[in-house]
């Protein structure tokens, strides 16, 4: 919405929320899924893929503690998927 008034150009902005990062999914009438249950549900596949071929690397001894290596690769999982979906 533009206003002029006495030679300025005033630009009114209207944060429009709808649209700019993930939409939520409801499916049926009471299911519902949040941005984050998506990111971490395809980030859960990524993170099958990057473990399967990380797996006899990081419990081969190279990685001081194997099962904290799970959980960044994990979480770095999450966050690639979140940024997939927002720029989706």
């Amino acid at each position: 919405m533009f206003i002029y008034r006495k030679g300025f150009l005033l630009v009114e902005l209207i944060f429009n929320a709808s649209g700019l990062l993930l939409e939520d999914l409801v499916a049926g009438a009471s299911i519902y899924f949040p941005p984050l249950f998506k990111a971490m549900a395809l980030g859960f596949l990524i993170w099958l893929v990057v473990h399967r071929q990380l797996r006899d690397w990081m419990y081969a001894g190279d990685i001081w503690h194997p099962m904290l290596m799970d959980l960044s690769l994990f979480a770095l999982s999450v966050c690639l998927a979140l940024a997939i979906l927002v720029s989706w």
